[in-house]
C-alpha cells in the first residue's frame, strides 16, 4: 500500500510563505501519473489547488496561480508546494494527494474535489493570521 507523508504547514503571518513536502512511499508507480495538492476547511468541499504529472507538467486553480509553486524531485518521489503572499483565506488542512491522471487533464482534474487520485497523505494544518 502506498503511504504519503506529509511535512511541513504551521503559522504563518499573512504576506509570509510556507512550504509543505509529500513524500511517496517505495512502490508509487510516477510514470504518467500525477501528484497535486488539495485543501479543505470545515464545512467545505476540497479544494484542488496544484497538480504536477511525471513529465513536470504543472497546473494550478486561479485562485494559487502567481503565489503558490508545485515542484518535484523525483528521485526522491517527494512533491512540494511552496505557498507564497499568504492570506487568511489560505488557513486550512493541505492534502497531498498521487496517482491522479496527468497531462492537460490535470486542468479538470483540479476542479474536482479529489476522486481522481487512488492515495491521500494525512493532512497537515496550516493557519495564516493577519
Amino acid at each position: 500500500q502506498v503511504q504519503l507523508e506529509q511535512s511541513g504547514g504551521g503559522s504563518a503571518q499573512s504576506g509570509g510563505s510556507l512550504r509543505l513536502s509529500c513524500k511517496a512511499s517505495l512502490g508509487y508507480n510516477a510514470d504518467r501519473h500525477s501528484m497535486a495538492w488539495f485543501r479543505q476547511v470545515p464545512g467545505k468541499a476540497r479544494e484542488g489547488l496544484a497538480a504536477i504529472d511525471s513529465d513536470g507538467l504543472t497546473s494550478y486553480v486561479n485562485s494559487v496561480k502567481g503565489r503558490f509553486a508545485i515542484s518535484q524531485d523525483n528521485a526522491k518521489n517527494t512533491v512540494y508546494l511552496q505557498m507564497n503572499n499568504l492570506t487568511p483565506a489560505d488557513t486550512a488542512m493541505y492534502y497531498c494527494a498521487a496517482g491522479g491522471p496527468g497531462g492537460p487533464v490535470m486542468d479538470w482534474v483540479l476542479t474536482r474535489t479529489g476522486d481522481d487520485f487512488q492515495f491521500w497523505g494525512k493532512g497537515t494544518q496550516v493557519t495564516v493570521s493577519s
